[in-house]
């Protein structure tokens, strides 16, 4: 059993309401993104991650700024077996006072992923589209992303000398995982991965591998699309497996709105959310990622009764 895979070119309403029904999960062909940039992203992310553990320092990520390198983020409060570049926009919030850009010293490397991160977020913006049209809504769903606060993440998983195994349960009794299970924040995340697999999605009770598809990204439903919907699609719990003898190469895109965004379900029949203010979430959800706050902040803090 595998994801949908649905085509951007001839993206059928129908098609798309399924998917994000049954999986919240589907591959994606007919992006138009070229070949070319794709390999050259995957091939400048290895090349960064490659660097010296002292240079990549050089920008680390810090409380103030979300925006760096980083190798001891936090998932469900345990430490992922991962490193990660986040490149993201200069707005900051009280907590995030010092919200910028670090740019490795690499040629070449700011243009390509600058390139890419245009790419992708033209390519979400199609999609929120189309997830508005396929819930029935007349608002235009790409408005709270006129000024945003998407981000781009370069994630490399190296190899690992204990991981879990494939079939482990939420969290393992034995051996690690690249990322621990959960639902991604934001509205979607559009997936660039290496030929190496290693995301899973939950569903049926069981994990299912998400295998690369070639001249596709993987693109996944997040929690802001599942308050749009009143839960009508499920934002999918995900999660990815290290590995003992390869490493691995991934680099999602990940819509979000403007802080001031307030969200809630697009209907007024029984709704199942108050409303959510973006900001003060995406600041709850970034604290516990970088250091052990408590539990996460989850939408279904929010839920009515």
């Amino acid at each position: 059993m595998s994801i949908p895979i649905l085509d951007l070119q001839s993206l059928q309403r129908e098609a798309l309401d399924k998917a994000c029904r049954e999986w919240g999960f589907f591959a994606l062909r007919g992006h138009d993104v070229a070949a070319d940039l794709v390999a050259s992203a995957l091939t400048r992310t290895r090349e960064f991650f490659s660097t010296p553990l002292a240079e990549k320092n050089h920008i680390r990520r810090s409380a103030s700024n979300p925006w760096g390198f980083y190798d001891a983020e936090l998932t469900k409060n345990r430490r992922d077996w991962k490193e990660i570049l986040d490149i993201g926009p200069a707005i900051s919030t009280a907590r995030m006072s010092d919200a910028r850009t670090q740019w490795p010293a690499l040629p070449g490397f700011e243009s390509c992923l600058t390139e890419l991160q245009n790419a992708m977020h033209a390519v979400a913006l199609e999609l929120v589209s189309a997830l508005g049209e396929a819930l029935g809504s007349t608002a235009d769903l790409r408005a709270p992303f006129v000024e945003h606060t998407s981000f781009l993440r370069l994630n490399y998983y190296p190899t690992c000398p204990d991981p879990a195994p494939a079939d482990a349960d939420f969290t393992p009794a034995e051996g690690q995982l690249g990322i621990s299970h959960h639902t991604d924040a934001g509205a979607v995340t559009v997936l660039l991965q290496d030929a190496q697999p290693g995301l899973q999605v939950y569903r049926d009770n069981r994990w299912h591998l998400v295998e690369p598809f070639a001249d596709a990204f993987i693109i996944n439903i997040g929690d802001i699309v599942q308050v749009w919907s009143n839960d009508r699609y499920r934002a999918p719990l995900h999660r990815v497996l290290a590995n003992g003898s390869v490493d691995r190469i991934s680099i999602p895109y990940f819509l979000n709105p403007a802080y001031d965004y307030d969200y809630a379900p697009l209907t007024d029949a029984s709704p199942r959310y108050r409303p959510i203010n973006w900001g003060e979430f995406r600041e709850g959800r970034m604290a516990g990622d970088y250091a052990d706050y408590g539990q996460e902040i989850q939408i279904s803090d929010f839920a009515l009764a």
